[in-house]
């Protein structure tokens, strides 16, 4: 009996765990796969026995039984396709190296033996460096991202015959080498949208402005083309830029998710998702038979957005309470439970009736009697509460729409965002999970958002008037040490909560009522 061992890596949510392939031919002819695969998985066996014929080498005429060991973790996809090939034709001695167990082996191969992209690349390579393999043979669309690890040999192939001739030592491949800093420092700021394209709308843009120095939530309300969706597609801009750590966590969230380009490597800039408001809610918050990240996920560290709240399904929306606490999501099936994390901002803009035009200054609202009211509650009271701030967006002005200059630009915006998140930071040293005014806890914001007297009235004042929830409360005060931080302030001046207090539109049942 023959044993051939090469290894892979399996994916479990956005992390990577060893794989063993080994190979073992005996008396008889079938083929046999065991260790938990998956269809994909399974149809490997045509794919390996075509490759291999067709570049000129033979399969055994012999029972062949592959094991993907641990047995008890599920294999799922075609990337086990290049390793097991390789194991086949080392138990067979087509291939003599002693270089098989040095590197961690992945591709999916073609009936002509050529080699396609696969998921999960830049987690694998992380997990690769940390068991302390000598480097990572993989398809050559993938190789720029798994180069972003350094450490490790990163050895691009085009198909099975060039596997066969490096691991022998015929080939010679220089590892491909990238300088993750460079890549990360040059693209950081190249962003498509810039706030100077916006006339008018200072309101918005100021709001816009608070919730990017807090990381807070924002849901705006105004009649069709108002700007709401211009406004939000520009809101990354002035986030502050993604640490190396960030851009890592974001990019192996698309790398699961099989997101990345060819020949793509780090992801320098904050995502904007935008999904349509026919998703279901597994799409929304990950899952299916085998759990994959979701929209919130594919957001994490950057800005959801959800055009038209009102049209997503209702479970769809309620799903979303529970992310936006705990920045992160666990999608439990039967044999594991997978996390992703979900630390995205949600922005999501609405009409304020379903013919968009309540309160127009210029066109008249055709809804029906208690019409408005209805459409306002497809959104429930608790996921409202979640949102920190509520913005009424009117229609621009003919004279700022007319201006020849342009306005404000993302660039200066974003310097003052990044000097409000500073003094975040020092605030919050002492707990390095929590690096925004929004991730506070309810202990938290009653020790470091004191009001005074003045403020103290006014804030008591609100809540009877509005009717606010003690959620709401809390974000009002979160709202107002962001607006402090921004205008350099340590402490919250009653115009602060003043101007926080105004966030809370949807609270108004005179308006909406």
């Amino acid at each position: 009996m023959l044993l051939a061992k090469s290894f892979g890596c399996a994916l479990l949510g956005v992390d990577a765990s060893p794989v063993t392939i080994e190979v073992t031919l005996n008396e008889g002819h079938k083929f046999y796969m065991v260790g938990l695969p998956d269809s994909a998985v399974k149809e490997s066996q045509h794919r390996v026995v075509s490759a291999i014929k067709f570049h000129g080498f033979r399969m055994p005429f012999k029972k062949v039984v592959v094991n993907l060991a641990p047995a008890d973790v599920k294999k799922e996809g075609s990337a086990y396709d290049l390793p097991i090939a390789l194991s086949i034709l080392q138990a067979t001695q087509q291939l003599r190296s002693s270089l098989l167990d040095k590197y961690v082996i992945m591709g999916e191969l073609s009936l002509d033996g050529r080699l396609r992209p696969v998921k999960g690349v830049l987690p694998i390579a992380i997990e690769a460096r940390r068991q302390g393999f000598k480097g990572f043979v993989l398809p050559r669309e993938n190789s720029r991202e798994a180069a972003i690890v350094d450490n490790l040999d990163i050895i691009p192939l085009d198909n099975i015959r060039d596997a066969v001739d490096f691991f022998e030592g015929k080939l010679t491949i220089e590892p491909l080498a990238s300088d993750t800093r460079d890549i990360f420092y040059h693209n950081i700021n190249n962003y498509q949208f810039d706030f100077a394209d916006v006339q008018g709308q200072e309101s918005i843009k100021r709001a816009l402005e608070i919730a990017a120095a807090g990381g807070h939530n924002v849901i705006m309300i105004g009649p069709p083309g108002a700007g709401k969706t211009m406004l939000a597609k520009r809101l990354p801009s002035i986030l502050p830029p993604l640490t190396l750590h960030e851009a890592l966590e974001t990019t192996k969230i698309h790398s699961v998710a099989g997101l990345l380009s060819e020949n793509a490597s780090l992801i320098t800039t904050r995502p904007f998702r935008a999904p349509h408001h026919t998703i279901s809610y597994t799409a929304l918050v990950g899952g299916g038979g085998v759990p994959q990240p979701g929209e919130i996920s594919l957001a994490n560290n950057g800005v959801l957005f959800l055009d038209e709240l009102p049209e997503f399904q209702k479970k769809a929306l309620e799903v979303l309470r529970q992310p936006l606490e705990d920045r992160k999501v666990t999608i439990s099936r039967a044999r594991s439970s997978i996390e992703y994390p979900a630390n995205f901002m949600l922005i999501a803009s609405m009409n304020p009736c379903p013919c968009g035009y309540y309160n127009h200054p210029e066109k008249d609202c055709v809804c029906a009697p208690g019409m408005v009211h209805k459409y306002l509650s497809k959104i429930s009271g608790p996921l409202l509460d979640r949102v920190d701030l509520h913005v009424e967006v009117t229609p621009v002005a003919t004279n700022d729409m007319m201006k020849l200059e342009d306005a404000e630009n993302s660039k200066s915006i974003r310097e003052r965002v990044i000097r409000a998140r500073e003094a975040q930071s020092t605030r919050f040293q002492s707990n390095p999970e929590i690096y925004s005014n929004a991730m506070m806890s309810t202990r938290m914001v009653k020790e470091l958002c004191t009001i005074n007297q003045a403020g103290g009235s006014l804030l008591k004042k609100a809540i009877d008037r509005l009717g606010l929830s003690a959620r709401a409360y809390s974000r009002i005060l979160k709202v107002s040490r962001t607006i402090a931080d921004l205008a350099g302030s340590r402490e919250i001046k009653v115009e602060h909560l003043a101007e926080a207090i105004q966030y809370r539109t949807l609270d108004r049942n005179s308006i909406y009522g």
